[in-house]
């Protein structure tokens, strides 16, 4: 399977689309935002539909008839409590900070205990939150019960590998801020390209122009 990760898409309708088209032109099978919608409007494109036939739904032209589950948590600048209800519509808000956890059966869930020793086929486990706290994120990271942590906030794109724990920045608009990237950027995570369970190779990122 293939997971998607995009942050801080600041009510950019042009990034929002080109993200949603990459994601179906990678064929993903779940998209996991970190923050920064801003407001519900800018939520709805990534609502391209979900259902069982997600696997072979796809169409020659790269588009998807059954699309990907999306999972979003919040950032510092979704002011607009409707974002939650806006994206729970169609796919699963997380609130400050979230776990997830994607089996070899290539379905994501809602993971409550993803922080237990699970080492069921080719599970992956997964925290995800924004990354306006650093502490939060590097004691993610440190704590050495997730295979990847997500997080956004910064706008500079990165993939970072300590003691068995890949910390994936996908990267955001660019912002006049020292170390922020001068061009959107999202990420994608192939599962299955994997060599063990945290493997920063596996994560490609994907410069998009608009």
């Amino acid at each position: 399977m293939r997971i998607g990760i995009v942050s801080d898409t600041h009510d950019d309708l042009a990034a929002v689309e080109a993200a949603v088209t990459l994601f179906e032109r990678e064929g993903v099978d779940v998209v996991v935002h970190c923050g920064d919608f801003v407001a519900p409007f800018s939520v709805t494109p990534f609502d391209v539909g979900t259902g069982p036939d997600a696997d072979d739904g796809r169409d020659a032209g790269g588009g998807s008839d059954a699309g990907f589950e999306f999972y979003a948590v919040r950032g510092n600048n979704d002011g607009e409590w409707a974002v939650e209800s806006t994206v729970d519509a169609f796919g699963t808000y997380l609130g400050e900070a979230g776990t997830l956890s994607f089996g070899d059966d290539s379905e994501a869930g809602d993971d409550s205990e993803a922080g237990d020793d699970s080492e069921v086929g080719d599970d992956v486990s997964v925290a995800v939150t924004h990354g306006t706290s650093a502490v939060v994120v590097d004691a993610l990271v440190d704590c050495g019960d997730y295979d990847y942590v997500f997080h956004g906030h910064t706008h500079a794109h990165g993939v970072e590998e300590r003691d068995g724990t890949v910390r994936v920045n996908p990267g955001g608009l660019p912002i006049p801020v020292d170390g922020a990237d001068d061009v959107f950027r999202v990420a994608v995570l192939d599962v299955d390209a994997r060599d063990g369970p945290a493997d920063p190779d596996a994560v490609t990122h994907y410069g998009l122009d608009v």
